[in-house]
């Protein structure tokens, strides 16, 4: 197959974005085209409310099988942010001592034990995947980032913004936060309205032409 690559480029402006959706501009804005991964936190705090609005968003996105692995670990003590700060490298630690929230985003390599709950018209098909260690933990992985990027589209609906990271000691993490379960941390995100220069440039977006095609 030849891909013809002599086309112009042609960036729709923001307008002609809008003009396509049926989110207004705001909302647009605010879920992607202003959207941007923050650095830096005020203080004001993430209530109860927010989190909770941000999950029932997240659950709502689709997985295979509806099998729903993301688990998420709100981080609000001191002496729990202490301890997840000492397993952030480089910069995250500082940026993570600081923010309002902190979710860890963790997989359940165990997702089938619920298929009752998520699957209740087929419940049998659990035992399909009770001896199906790797399977399992692959397809947690692969929904689980889905749920991943989900999450952050529902922290910037709440209002607010996400710095996500993976830049940490995932066993360290593991063993104090998850310690004897089947969950396995896929990812660390702070939580809230951004603080001073919290944006870096923003970096290039790949053209239509580069990253679609027609057939």
């Amino acid at each position: 197959m030849s891909i013809d690559t002599t086309a112009a480029v042609v960036n729709l402006s923001a307008e002609d974005v809008h003009a396509e959706l049926i989110l207004d501009t705001v909302a647009a804005d605010a879920l992607f085209l202003q959207a941007r991964t923050a650095n830096t936190f005020t203080d004001e705090p993430v209530t109860d409310e927010q989190m909770r609005a941000i999950y029932e968003l997240t659950k709502m996105g689709p997985t295979a099988m509806n099998i729903q692995p993301l688990r998420i670990t709100w981080v609000r003590s001191a002496e729990a942010r202490s301890r997840l700060v000492s397993y952030m490298a480089g910069n995250n630690a500082a940026k993570t001592s600081t923010a309002p929230m902190v979710a860890i985003l963790s997989v359940d390599t165990d997702w089938h034990e619920h298929f009752p709950t998520f699957f209740p018209h087929a419940p049998e098909r659990k035992a399909m995947f009770d001896d199906q260690e790797t399977l399992r933990t692959v397809m947690a992985g692969n929904n689980g980032h889905m749920q991943a990027a989900y999450f952050i589209m529902a922290v910037r609906a709440a209002g607010l913004a996400a710095g996500p990271m993976a830049g940490f000691d995932t066993d360290a993490i593991d063993a104090d936060f998850h310690a004897g379960t089947s969950r396995k941390t896929i990812m660390v995100v702070n939580i809230g309205k951004p603080g001073e220069n919290a944006w870096l440039g923003r970096l290039p977006r790949l053209d239509h032409e580069l990253a679609t095609e027609t057939v």
